[in-house]
This record gives structure tokens, sequence and C-alpha cells, in this order.
């Protein structure tokens, strides 16, 4: 598994808002406790919101979002493509103008945030990655506000290709990768599928009116029902 699959995987096992140990996570990833130390590090660097030390274990303290009265979710997405393309770019200054404007975002992310992030994610994944998704975001942002369904190729971590027919619900942004949290037809349940992985992606004519249990309440319901079980535990 690359490294920045690793790093995905963990940021959606941590989101359940559980502590974890670095030795579970060692052994659910099939990889050293050492590693798992240095992945930490890497995405708390990166401004994915965790809290937790070495023999402690580990645990997300809420989701990564920009102050609303800086950035839309439109516009966060304007500025990701704008770097992607200078973050590629052959001229060195640029690429610095690059990592001084991410410092400049750093600055304005929520202050209760337990680790200040460094370089608006610069450190998790390669611009070229998340680019390979771009092209899909605006079908699948119409396609939440119109409730419209989506047939979509999609390549897990292990290359591994399935079609599905999906209603999106809403997209969030971790550290370069874009994510859509869906009803997928196909599981019959909730899922979130990295932007950049799907190959293939058709808006059907087909709407979807909101049923109980397969909304983004619903979704956002069981997410609070998983960490209030982890107090109790």
């Amino acid at each position: 598994m690359r490294r920045t699959d690793r790093l995905f995987d963990l940021i959606l096992i941590l989101r359940d808002g559980r502590l974890h140990r670095a030795e579970d996570l060692a052994e659910r990833m099939n990889v050293s406790v050492r590693t798992i130390y240095r992945d930490m590090d890497t995405l708390a660097l990166s401004g994915v919101p965790i809290a937790g030390e070495r023999g402690m274990g580990y645990m997300m303290t809420a989701p990564i979002t920009l102050p609303p009265l800086n950035l839309t979710l439109t516009e966060l997405e304007a500025l990701h493509f704008g770097m992607a393309v200078v973050g590629e770019a052959g001229d060195a200054e640029l690429r610095n103008a690059a990592k001084t404007l991410s410092a400049k975002i750093d600055a304005v992310l929520p202050e209760d945030r337990t680790t200040p992030p460094s370089g608006w994610g610069f450190a998790v994944y390669p611009f070229k990655d998340a680019a390979a998704g771009f092209r899909h975001m605006p079908s699948i942002r119409k396609a939440i506000r119109s409730r419209q369904k989506l047939e979509i190729t999609y390549t897990n971590d292990k290359t591994e290709r399935s079609e599905r027919v999906i209603r999106p619900l809403q997209m969030e942004y971790w550290g370069r990768v874009w994510t859509a949290t869906c009803w997928c037809e196909l599981r019959q349940d909730f899922r979130v599928f990295r932007i950049d992985r799907i190959r293939d992606l058709k808006v059907m004519a087909e709407l979807f009116v909101e049923e109980q249990g397969k909304t983004l309440a619903d979704y956002l319901a069981r997410q609070d029902a998983t960490r209030l079980s982890a107090v109790q535990d």
C-alpha cells in the first residue's frame, strides 16, 4: 500500500472519534508502530486535527473546515485547483509562493485546533494525485444541489474497479484529497469515496428524494452516535 493511501485510510479510521492505540493501528495497517508514529506526525503537521501522543493513543478532534466568512467550499475548490497547478510548476519561485500562501491560509484556521497545521497539507498528498479528480468535482457539486444520482466507476486502494450508483451528499477536503460522502446503492450503506479515484462519472437523469436512513443527517447522526459510544466506553 502506498503511503498516501495508508494516510487516507488512517483518516477514515480516526474520524470515528474514538481513541485508537498505535499498536492497533499498526496491526490493522500491517506496518510497524514506529511507522504509525511517523504517519501521525505527518497528518498533524498537515493540519489534520489529531489529538494524542505516543503510548496513549490518537483520535480526531474535529472536521477540517475553514471559517465560512473567509472562504466558501467553492472558493476553496478554486484555490485548491490553482495551488495544484502552481505546486507542480517548474518555477521554484512560484512553488515557494504556493507554500507561503498555504501558511497564510493556516493563519486563519480556527484557533481551537489541537495541533497547528503546517503547509496546508503539503506534507501529505502530491497535487498530481488530487488533480486526477478535479474534472469530476463540478458534476458532483451540481448533483448534490439538484439531488441527481451518479453512476461512477471507482478504483479502490487495491486497484479493483467497481461500477456503482450513488447519491452524493457532501464533499469534504482532507489535506489535498477531496472526498464525497454518498449513499451507495450497491452496498446499501453510506460510503466515502476519494474523488481522485473516480475513473468515470455519468450524471443520471434519475433524481433521488430524501429517504429515512439515507440522508446526510442520518450519516452525521451515525457519526455522532459512534463518538458518544466511544465516550461512554
